[in-house]
């Protein structure tokens, strides 16, 4: 879904899927503790390699199928098993890679809350981007969309459950960054 910023699309959610996301399964998930435990939307920032966009490079990372000598930084990335619910990219495109009810690996180590675990309750959304440069406009405008759907269909999430992975994996993760401004999505850190 490519979205103009004077177009706010809306979003909806079918059997845990995004109808308007392009559909891209990652093997990168398995069940979750309880499926209707869904309490947090936690929102990363990614770039493969670091700070250049566009390219399949992060689909096949969530793929497992990135050619490790494409680029030398990716030869770090060989063992590595993650995804996220979903992506949006610098055009706004969403992106989605787990169902909704499963557990997707983007948390890693994480807290938020008092509450360990977050890939067990957590949805990820990556936006494509790095920490020191300013995300698109299309991808607040795709976001806006995604995070009201989200907060529609899934009853314990609310603007006061979205947060970074630099919230709930502090001195660890630094995204989604200085650069991404939180008051355009309703949301506080």
């Amino acid at each position: 879904m490519s979205v103009s910023p004077s177009l706010t699309p809306t979003c909806t959610v079918q059997r845990h899927w995004v109808e308007q996301a392009r559909k891209v399964p990652s093997p990168n998930f398995n069940a979750r503790p309880d499926p209707d435990d869904i309490g947090l939307i936690v929102l990363h920032n990614i770039s493969l390699p670091p700070g250049q966009f566009g390219g399949p490079h992060i689909e096949a990372l969530f793929q497992n199928r990135l050619d490790h000598e494409a680029h030398p930084y990716f030869e770090g990335l060989r063992d590595l098993r993650v995804s996220a619910h979903f992506l949006i990219r610098r055009d706004g495109e969403l992106v989605q890679f787990v169902a909704c009810d499963q557990r997707a690996w983007h948390a890693g180590a994480s807290s938020w809350r008092g509450r360990d675990n977050c890939n067990d309750y957590a949805l990820g959304i990556e936006l494509e981007g790095c920490d020191d440069q300013a995300f698109d406009e299309r991808q607040y405008a795709a976001l806006k969309p995604l995070l009201a759907a989200l907060i529609r269909h899934y009853p314990r999430l609310s603007r006061d459950t979205i947060t970074g992975h630099e919230h709930i994996a502090p001195g660890r993760k630094t995204d989604p960054g200085p650069c991404f401004d939180w008051a355009r999505i309703g949301a506080w850190q």
